[in-house]
């Protein structure tokens, strides 16, 4: 037994070693200019343990992609849970998720290559697997607390999450993307308010 817990530990230890150097260069040199060659160099493993743990380079990116979604959710969750009703929660998610797009190595791993190695329909299956359906829930909270008009749940947070993304795509994207974040932060904002613009008014005795 203890033969095999270490075999299992030195197993995770050289998934973990690979994964974080996979992470630095793809942040780096991006996913085209990053070889395995390296990334088998850099960690100290050989390169059969390379394709012990990861079936291929795309393999491998995606686990480093899963991760960093992976942060990125937790990020957000741990913001939005801090709020003391479902509409600052959904507000401050979002605020939280263009933050977080403001990391460089979120823009190369996540932004930029995803979309191009994966193709555009896997990333958007990925973002959904993470995201929509805490959209959904925050929303439904708020509509249950009389904060958001009733209204079709679903689409209302895909159309939310698709504003998001292209306002990510922008960040990342752009020359400036201190700067864009301010921009798009600001069109968010106006398209969160107007949710709540024809909201339900308290109900009596209720407070504000």
């Amino acid at each position: 037994m203890a033969v095999k817990r270490r075999q299992a530990e030195n197993s995770a230890a050289t998934r973990a070693a690979l994964l974080k150097i996979a992470r630095k260069l793809f942040a780096e040199k991006g996913y085209a200019d990053t070889p395995t060659e390296e990334v088998v160099r850099r960690a100290r493993v050989t390169r059969g343990a390379l394709y012990h743990h990861f079936r291929d380079k795309q393999d491998l990116f995606e686990a480093v992609l899963d991760q960093e979604e992976t942060k990125i959710a937790a990020e957000v969750v741990a913001v939005a849970s801090r709020q003391g009703d479902a509409w600052s929660a959904l507000k401050s998610g979002c605020s939280a998720f263009l933050d977080a797009c403001l990391d460089p190595a979120v823009q190369r791993i996540v932004l930029i290559d995803a979309p191009a190695v994966l193709g555009w329909e896997k990333w958007r299956e990925i973002d959904a697997k993470y995201f929509l359906s805490g959209v959904k829930a925050t929303i439904q909270a708020a509509i249950d607390a009389r904060l958001v008009t009733p209204q079709p749940v679903a689409p209302l947070a895909h159309v939310l999450s698709g504003a998001l993304n292209e306002a990510s795509m922008l960040i990342a994207h752009s020359e400036d993307p201190a700067k864009t974040r301010r921009e798009v932060s600001y069109v968010i904002e106006r398209v969160l308010d107007a949710m709540r613009s024809s909201a339900f008014e308290p109900a009596k005795g209720s407070k504000t």
